[in-house]
């Protein structure tokens, strides 16, 4: 375990170094890091429901992430009632992991009414890389309900904004995962996300061992995490959900840059040399406890200019 430590420790400090040698490249200031952690605090105070339809291989995780942060979930996904309770929601959160008929049909009904109502929303693009259904899915639900944020690994990004070729399972493909590695693959991921964020009109959250996020205007670099997170199933979801969960109380990037940031300094704050059970219970309960000053301390977050 040790050396697998060591291991990670060097990767991360050559990841380190890699984004601090970008051009145009600036640290977000402590006051900066306060103001975005106020949004955690608005969020208690207030107990926004949030409407979660996501797969049941992350839905307890989920609900538990949400509930972690202050707010209330509520996962219904029946197509006759998804409308009506995405109308009592301050945020609509969809994932298209594990997808079957009735959530293909619940989706988009939700998200319209969501798009009716101001309601902002957040899509999970699980699996477009490599299945044409959920493909057609996402891209129809990003043209007939405008989500606020759109999110998936670089490759997900990639596969949605560009023409469909099948990638073997849902995780980066191995050519991202290289291209990323370098100071030009990282600026070139950068732009192609502030590319789509552009046509999308929407914030576009492409996650990795370096998340991109970026609303077309401004573009943003997430340096936290560990490997570990890519051991449980459903830290994407939940991921997916944390966003969703910010997007009630503050603007589409600032909910996506602190929930990005805060699931992955708690993530380093849970690993544990007990094993992959363990460190989920961490995950969440460093979640539950983030602190100000442990997000101000730790939150890896530069803007790219």
């Amino acid at each position: 375990m040790e050396l697998g430590k060591t291991a990670e420790s060097k990767k991360k400090k050559e990841q380190d170094e890699m984004r601090s040698n970008l051009p145009h490249a600036v640290a977000f200031t402590t006051a900066q890091l306060k103001k975005i952690f106020q949004v955690r605090m608005q969020v208690k105070a207030e107990q926004p429901l949030i409407h979660c339809i996501t797969n049941p291989i992350s839905i307890n995780d989920c609900a538990n992430v949400v509930l972690a942060t202050g707010a209330k979930p509520i996962m219904a996904e029946h197509p006759d009632e998804v409308e009506e309770i995405t109308e009592l929601a301050k945020a609509l959160a969809v994932n298209l992991g594990n997808i079957t008929d009735a959530r293909m049909c619940s989706i988009p009904k939700a998200g319209k009414r969501a798009l009716e109502k101001n309601i902002p929303c957040i899509i999970d693009m699980v699996g477009v890389s490599c299945s044409k259904i959920r493909h057609e899915l996402a891209h129809r639900f990003i043209h007939e309900c405008h989500p606020a944020v759109i999110k998936g690994n670089i490759t997900e990004i990639k596969a949605i904004f560009g023409e469909f070729h099948a990638e073997g399972g849902i995780d980066i493909s191995k050519a991202d995962q290289k291209i990323e590695q370098s100071r030009d693959g990282m600026m070139q991921q950068a732009q192609i996300v502030r590319t789509c964020a552009v046509e999308a009109g929407a914030v576009v959250l492409a996650s990795g061992a370096t998340d991109i996020i970026s609303d077309g205007k401004r573009t943003f670099l997430i340096g936290n995490g560990t490997p570990m997170l890519a051991d449980i199933t459903g830290s994407g979801c939940m991921l997916n959900v944390l966003t969703a969960s910010f997007l009630s109380g503050t603007d589409p990037l600032y909910a996506a840059l602190f929930a990005t940031a805060a699931m992955g300094i708690c993530g380093e704050l849970s690993v544990t040399e007990k094993g992959t059970g363990t460190f989920r219970t961490n995950l969440l309960d460093h979640l539950y406890t983030l602190s100000e000053q442990e997000f101000t301390e730790m939150a890896d977050i530069i803007e790219i200019l």
